[in-house]
This record gives structure tokens, sequence and C-alpha cells, in this order.
């Protein structure tokens, strides 16, 4: 059998999570061989390596090295170094997944080089082009030759696109692959004990998106919020360097630090942190994994933005999308039990990175192969229709 050669695409701390599941299961097929691409885009040394190690993944076989610039300077430099990398030594397959500046790069490299490209978590939607990612996901799922879904409305907003039926394949979520991967280590992680959280009720904050610490007005009252929380119910806030540096701009970093109850924390690797998580009674953030995690975990989720590319985590999960002029009285309606308790959505079992695997081989190989067969058996019967001649 051929083997294909596969290129998995990781680029920030969010993709490290999702490609390592899938890592772990193309890596015990025969029929592939894996080509590790780390873009570079997430220049933080410490932290990359931290999720890396984490997750069990090895070095790189290919390292970029594109580092930090505009949206637009990180999406040319990753084609520009990509783009060589595939020509050097050319894939029969690219897998993207997410939705950061590597990935709509990525895919911009492979379609116009006619390689396969894979998106792995197509068809999330928000609906605010205001936000970079949105773009990407727009973008990456117009040119991706395949695409894999995480719940029924990714299918549902790629079909209203008018993307072909065949190109879509729902295989589930990969963030609960990692979780789950990763089960045993986070629970003997410890990171409750350090902190001096185990037993007890606290929340969990995370911030970093733009529309939120990059506003002086908007940061002032979310840590205005936090320290009223934090009276009430302790809180652990691993702060990402981008939001640190404007606490710090802002005049907000003493303020945040000296609040009784609020312990802040420098950024966690992957596995301590889900530590935090699963122990957690209600989660603070802004980010998109979360809203799964959480939504998989039971735990309630307050997220502070307009919209999510993720509404099944509010429609079957423990989500709520919330401003922050109403996080304190959130958080104690919570805490007196006023929640939604939810239920996992279906495929979030752990088990999609077997599905993509399975589906890489039916659509690249299992198809090849019938092809052959088909051309073998028409040149057989043509050569037996001659000689009846």
């Amino acid at each position: 059998m051929k083997q294909l050669r596969i290129d998995l695409i990781a680029a920030a701390r969010p993709n490290f999570m999702k490609i390592a599941p899938l890592f772990h299961e193309l890596q015990r097929q025969s029929w592939c061989q894996l080509r590790l691409v780390h873009t570079g885009q997430h220049y933080d040394k410490n932290m990359s390596e931290a999720f890396f190690s984490d997750l069990g993944l090895p070095r790189p076989d290919l390292h970029l090295g594109v580092g930090s610039g505009s949206h637009a300077e990180q999406t040319a430099n990753v084609m520009l170094s990509y783009e060589q990398a595939c020509t050097t030594d050319r894939p029969d397959l690219i897998i993207v997944v997410g939705d950061v500046n590597s990935t709509i790069a990525c895919a911009l490299v492979g379609s116009k080089l006619h390689i396969t490209v894979a998106h792995l978590e197509a068809g999330l939607r928000s609906r605010d082009r205001r936000m970079p990612e949105e773009i990407n996901r727009l973008v990456t799922d117009t040119i991706a030759d395949i695409l894999w879904t995480p719940s029924p409305d990714g299918d549902e907003n790629l079909a209203a696109e008018g993307v072909a039926q065949e190109k879509v394949t729902r295989v589930g979520n990969i963030m609960i692959d990692s979780y789950e991967l990763m089960r045993e280590r986070i629970e003997q992680s410890g990171q409750r004990q350090k902190l001096g959280l185990e037993g007890r009720d606290y929340g969990v904050v995370t911030l970093h998106r733009p529309s939120n610490v990059d506003s002086p007005a908007t940061l002032a009252e979310l840590v205005n919020q936090l320290t009223d929380i934090a009276r009430q119910l302790p809180l652990v806030f691993p702060v990402h360097p981008r939001t640190r540096k404007n606490l710090e701009t802002f005049s907000l970093w003493k303020k945040l630090t000296q609040t009784t109850g609020l312990q802040v924390i420098d950024p966690l690797g992957y596995v301590d942190f889900m530590n935090l998580v699963r122990g957690a009674r209600l989660i603070l953030t802004d980010s998109g994994g979360i809203q799964e995690e959480t939504t998989y975990l039971g735990i309630p989720c307050l997220t502070l933005r307009d919209t999510t590319e993720r509404p099944v985590t509010i429609t079957e999960g423990t989500n709520q999308l919330i401003t922050a002029a109403r996080l304190k009285a959130v958080v104690e309606q919570i805490l007196q039990g006023q929640w939604t308790k939810g239920r996992k959505p279906e495929l979030w079992d752990g088990h999609t990175a077997t599905r993509v695997a399975a589906d890489i081989r039916r659509r690249m190989l299992d198809s090849q192969r019938a092809d052959s067969t088909e051309v073998s058996s028409g040149v057989a019967a043509e050569k037996r229709a001659l000689g009846q001649a």
C-alpha cells in the first residue's frame, strides 16, 4: 500500500492541543508518513515547548520560525516559508486546524500548489467579521478540499455557504480527545494543591482577546468586576503575556495583584491548566476552546464576548455569553445553583482522531484503489471485447 505523506500544521497553543491526538493516531497507521510542521506563529519559546511536552509531541520535523508581526506579516511569512518547504518536499495532504493566521496561510499554499487540504474544526462561524479568526475560518473552508466539522451547526453553515456535501464529514470535537488523552496526567498534576485550592470553591479566569484587553476602559471594568467577585469566590488568573502588558500599561496591574482572594499567576501548560479547570466552580473566559471543555465537563462558563463560533456550547452545554457589567450578578446566580446543567454534544467522546484517520484513508487510499480497480476492469473488458471481435 502506498504511504500518504501528510503535513500536520501547528502554529499556536490552541493548535497544539488539537493536533496532538491526531498526531498520535496517525503515527500508529502504517499507511501514512507524518511531517509535523511548526510555523512558529506562537513565538514564546517556553510556552510552546511546555505545551509540546505536555501533549507528548516530539520536536517538529520542520520549524518555520515565523514569529510575531501583524496579521498580514504573519500570513505572508508563513506562506513564503511553507511554500518553499512544500516545493522542496511535497506532501500528499496538508492538515490545518482551527482559525489562526497559519491555518489560512498553509491552506492557501496547498490550494495554489494543488495539494489536497483538509481543515479540522471546519464550519464554525461567529458571524462577526471584525474577528480576524472569522475571516481565517471563512477563507480556509472555501478553499479546503476536506472539511471535518465538530457539530451539526458546522455542517449547516457549510451547506448554507454552498460547500458540496461530499467534502464534509462530521467527526466530533478534537479538543475532547486532547482532554481524554491527558486525563490521567491532568488528575495527577497537583496544580490545585499547589495553589491551595483543592477541596475549595474557586473560579478560573482567562482573558486575551483584543476586544477585552486592548481598551483601557473595558479592561478597567473587567478588573473592577474581578476584584468584587474575588471577595466571595477565590479566583485564579493565569495571565496571558498580551494581557499582562496592557494591565501594566493601563496602571491596573497593581490593583489586580493586590486583591485578596485573587491569585495572579504566570501562564500554565495544558496539563496544569486543565487540572485547575477540572476542579473549578466556574470559568470566566474569552477563549474558544474552554467553552467546549467546560461543556464536556459540565462546568458553568461565562464567555466575555458578543458572539461565539461554538453555539452548541450554549444550546446544549453550560456556556453563556455575557458582558463585563453583568459578571458579578451572574456569578452570584451560579453560586446559588441557578445554572443550566447542559449535556455532552454528539460525537464529543474522545474518538474524533480515530474518525479523522478513517476518513483520510477512505477518501485518499480506498477511493484510489477503487478507481484503479475500475480502470483495470475496464481495460480487461476492452481486451476481451477486442479478442472476441
